[in-house]
């Protein structure tokens, strides 16, 4: 199944389902982001606007991009704010969305669907103002390295989504690359328990 029609059919049951990756991811945004300002962001895989409601309440405007109609259609339910723009987009494709227009662009369990980083990251330079952040939140790749990847169950039983594994090192050099440097990394794990292997890591770059 293509990593769309998989999200389509997910799309009814992701924000119910239980999905211990989904809520870290949440709060990783949060308290991340809570120690940032901006006011224009570009929020890449923004789904069913998990993430969306909380950017609102100090963005001025949102340009939420997702290939996922059924994901959107989500958002667009529970989303209604003038300030909040979604669009069909295919992030390994040009983004059609201005250049040094936005001040922050997130991306939340979003890359490992992507197999060309660079890409993704030369197009986060054209699109970021100087001075711009790209917030980045990730399964762990120690996660992926033991087998975990994007999942749901259905009635025919668990559907698995396509995804690549990228390093650390790979997230890091491919911003190098493209202009952006790196301002913080961060490993988060269940109930704050150490002893085992970290969910999500978190980065933000600067533009």
């Amino acid at each position: 199944m293509s990593i769309e029609k998989a999200y389509n059919s997910w799309a009814n049951q992701y924000d119910t389902n239980k999905n211990r990756t989904r809520d870290l991811d949440q709060t990783a945004t949060i308290e991340t982001l809570s120690n940032y300002e901006f006011e224009n962001v570009l929020e890449l895989g923004c789904g069913t606007g998990k993430n969306t409601n909380w950017l609102l309440k100090k963005a001025n405007h949102i340009v939420g991009i997702d290939f996922s109609e059924e994901m959107m259609a989500k958002a667009k339910e529970k989303i209604t704010s003038k300030k909040v723009t979604f669009k069909k987009a295919d992030l390994n494709e040009n983004w059609d969305i201005d250049n040094n227009c936005v001040d922050l662009i997130t991306s939340s369990l979003t890359l490992e669907h992507i197999k060309d980083l660079d890409h993704v990251f030369s197009e986060a330079n054209k699109k970021l103002k100087k001075n711009g952040l790209f917030f980045i939140s990730e399964l762990h790749p120690f996660k992926q390295y033991s087998g975990s990847k994007a999942r749901y169950e259905t009635e025919s039983g668990t559907q698995e989504l396509e995804v690549y594994i990228h390093h650390i090192s790979d997230y890091i050099e491919n911003a190098n690359n493209n202009g952006l440097k790196l301002v913080e990394i961060k490993e988060w794990f269940d109930k704050k328990n150490e002893n085992e292997l970290p969910r999500l890591i978190s980065f933000v770059f600067k533009k």
